[in-house]
């Protein structure tokens, strides 16, 4: 699989306006240099020269990092108690001299934290957020509460290459304002199709679990959501499972359009299927919306940043797929 950056070009009113008695979804201002970023730990328990590189990458960068006081905190095997994580959290939502929050990495527990965050602390004093994979239970709170994020790498991963390779370059320059247009070679599954609509998604197990909660961005169904998914580590029967809650809480059949990422470390062939891409069609091609087999996101490189609760274009077509943001 090969993504090709099309171009970058600066957005400034980026906004997403939502159904009667939702709140619109507001864009958090970018970044400029200087500003100061909060590295938390909301969910597992990082390694300290980890987050120690992913700071060094920010300075690099162009910003001030300022570690949340249990970053680095270990208890059963999360990043401090609940209580702790929470608190972090709330620093940095809070803060009105931090622009912009990196996690520190995935792993399990932010989840716990959702009900001790008002979604008014989303929305007083809109900021990025940056993760993925566990920190999907964040976005998808963040989206339902009306503040954009960015589903992206994170400590480590901006880290490995020294900041310089191109997802992390990607990164930097959306935070500064220049949205991705990207473009991906066809998948012998693709189904064609052009579609805009609202971006959200990310973890499949991690947003399926807050299915009908407050903090369930599929909440905004009704909107037209386009959704990418990934994961990592769940067997084959699982992920049908959690396609086939979607659609019995009637999530799927609203859907504008799918991108589907990286599925990785799972058992197969497993029931009849000899990989996850084969099982998902299986489902997905009886429904006429644009599907992208092989977006490049998710648990291995390249994991290019996507931002939750923008609005995007998708088109499929046979010389591959093309995701842009639409700026109003």
């Amino acid at each position: 699989m090969k993504l090709r950056l099309l171009s970058l070009f600066p957005a400034f009113l980026l906004l997403v306006l939502s159904a009667q008695g939702q709140q619109k979804i507001q864009r958090p201002p970018f970044l400029k240099p200087g500003d100061r970023v909060a590295v938390i730990s909301p969910s597992s328990t990082p390694e300290k020269k980890t987050v120690e590189a992913g700071c060094d990458i920010l300075r690099q960068w162009g910003y001030e990092p300022v570690v949340g006081r249990y970053a680095l905190a270990d208890y059963h095997g999360f990043a401090g108690t609940r209580e702790m994580r929470t608190s972090d959290l709330l620093w940095a939502l809070r803060d009105t001299t931090i622009r912009a929050i990196m996690c520190t990495r995935g792993g399990d527990g932010a989840v716990q934290l959702l009900p001790y965050v008002k979604a008014k602390e989303f929305r007083s004093n809109p900021k990025w957020l940056i993760g993925f994979s566990d920190i999907t239970a964040l976005h998808s709170a963040f989206v339902q509460a009306g503040v954009m994020s960015i589903h992206g790498s994170m400590c480590q991963a901006i880290s490995s290459q020294g900041g310089t390779d191109t997802v992390s370059v990607v990164l930097r320059q959306l935070l500064e304002g220049h949205l991705p247009v990207y473009h991906v070679e066809p998948h012998e599954l693709d189904q064609r199709g052009t579609a805009e609509g609202v971006l959200v998604g990310g973890n499949f197990s991690v947003f399926c679990a807050l299915a009908g909660s407050p903090y369930d961005s599929l909440n905004r169904a009704h909107e037209g959501l386009i959704l990418f998914i990934e994961d990592t580590d769940e067997e084959m029967t699982k992920i049908d499972r959690l396609l086939h809650l979607l659609e019995v809480r009637g999530v799927l059949g609203r859907l504008k359009g799918i991108l589907i990422g990286h599925f990785t470390k799972y058992k197969h062939p497993e029931n009849g299927f000899e990989d996850m891409y084969q099982m998902l069609h299986e489902y997905l091609q009886h429904y006429p919306i644009p599907v992208c087999y092989g977006f490049p996101v998710g648990h291995k490189r390249p994991n290019f940043p996507l931002i939750e609760g923008g609005r995007v274009r998708m088109t499929v077509n046979k010389d591959g797929t093309q995701l842009s943001y639409l700026t109003e």
